[in-house]
């Protein structure tokens, strides 16, 4: 019989996902938390089903995990009513004792506790059990509300923030993983340079930048294009506003921010010119995003504010005379698209910056009316700042 785990793409090891879990089970302990309990419905956002299982959701199918602080998880998906079997498989996933599951969809409100009816039954093994939500912001409030109703002696609490930092520094496994992201990231984007073409459209580019992706090892991800002539104003765009056609003298912007090796999540942007080439005031305002990023890149040290890092990114771009971000100009990232620290103007980050955390810096500029300057790499911390891991060239390339 054909070993079914041929199957997989590359995943984390066990040895990974054992020092994880030791690390948690250390905190829970510490803590007095029972239970964990995990929920999401998709992984852009919600990697932390993976990070704790090597299993994700996907399309807004709720998944939820529980992890006892004394036994391996529960799982519970959209799948089929006991006794028959639902997955992951053994060789899906790691650490997972029981696979629960039952005929649940968001939209049929019917339907809305069954999967917290399955949680229950686990949950209330323990008496008067203390229970932490991690990510709390996703777990549905019919979840929740089942649950405390019917174990009146639990104590609900929010774990997100220190399984957050749990997370934050990478392992050097991890960190290998993520650079496989980004050189996957890379040859998209040099192959690009043989798709973008006049007479194409804007979701050509996304639909073979995607295929190129999926090829290469992406499981999961987002491609965002727009395009215009010069020295218009333009962002990317998702694939609902794509139907424009690329002309020559066109500036075309692709940003990809997909995963890879082991669901990593990294992201890059550059801009192409078609048949010319850029004009004076885009490669200034470029150059000034290029500064910007290696500024911002050799301020996060150990002990560094990503309030601060804002603030001297902000100084820096209306110095030069441009219009600075009022959106995040980075962030971290993890097996979700998006995690902590958010580089951002709203000074809500406690935490400050440790060696070997993954960081995508998309610093801005713009130079009023017309011209949005963009710049986006990954970098990984270390004592002296951090490292660019993309090694596309930073320049507008011309086609």
């Amino acid at each position: 019989m054909e070993d079914p785990s041929i199957r997989l793409t590359k995943n984390v090891s066990d040895a990974e996902m054992e020092r994880r879990w030791k690390a948690v089970r250390k905190q829970m302990k510490a803590r007095k938390i029972d239970y964990l309990v995990i929920q999401n419905q998709e992984e852009y956002q919600g990697g932390n089903l993976r990070w704790f299982s090597n299993l994700t959701a996907r399309h807004q199918f709720p998944v939820t995990i529980i992890f006892p602080v004394d036994d391996e998880m529960t799982t519970i998906v959209c799948g089929s009513e006991a006794p028959a079997p639902n997955v992951p498989a053994p060789w899906q996933a790691s650490g997972i004792k029981n696979r629960l599951g039952d005929v649940y969809f968001l939209p049929i409100s019917e339907t809305n506790t069954w999967d917290a009816e399955l949680a229950l039954k686990v949950l209330s093994e323990k008496k008067n059990a203390t229970i932490g939500y991690v990510q709390r912001v996703s777990i549905p409030v019919t979840f929740h509300e089942h649950l405390a109703k019917n174990l009146p002696g639990a104590t609900f609490v929010d774990a997100s923030d220190w399984v957050d930092e749990l997370k934050w520094v990478k392992s050097p496994e991890e960190i290998e993983l993520i650079k496989g992201t980004a050189a996957l990231q890379d040859a998209v984007m040099q192959e690009l340079k043989n798709i973008i073409q006049p007479g194409k459209r804007e979701l050509d580019v996304y639909a073979e930048a995607h295929c190129i992706a999926s090829k290469l090892g992406c499981e999961r991800g987002i491609v965002l294009v727009g395009s215009g002539p010069a020295n218009t104003m333009f962002g990317p765009e998702s694939p609902h506003y794509l139907n424009r056609v690329i002309n020559v003298g066109d500036l075309v912007l692709v940003l990809i921010e997909c995963n890879g090796p082991g669901g990593y999540y990294a992201e890059i942007a550059r801009y192409y010119s078609v048949g010319v080439e850029p004009t004076q005031e885009l490669l200034e305002v470029f150059e000034a995003c290029k500064e910007a990023q290696d500024m911002m890149a050799k301020n996060l040290v150990p002990g560094a504010s990503v309030n601060d890092i804002f603030a001297e990114y902000k100084s820096f771009i209306t110095g030069k005379g441009y219009i600075a971000s009022s959106r995040s100009v980075g962030h971290g990232q993890s097996q979700s698209l998006l995690d902590r620290p958010n580089i951002y103007a709203r000074p809500v980050e406690p935490w400050t910056i440790k060696p070997n955390m993954n960081i995508a810096l998309h610093p801005t500029a713009v130079y009023a009316p017309f011209v949005v300057g963009m710049c986006c790499d990954n970098y990984i911390t270390d004592d002296n700042g951090a490292q660019r891991i993309h090694k596309f060239p930073r320049e507008i390339t011309v086609l």
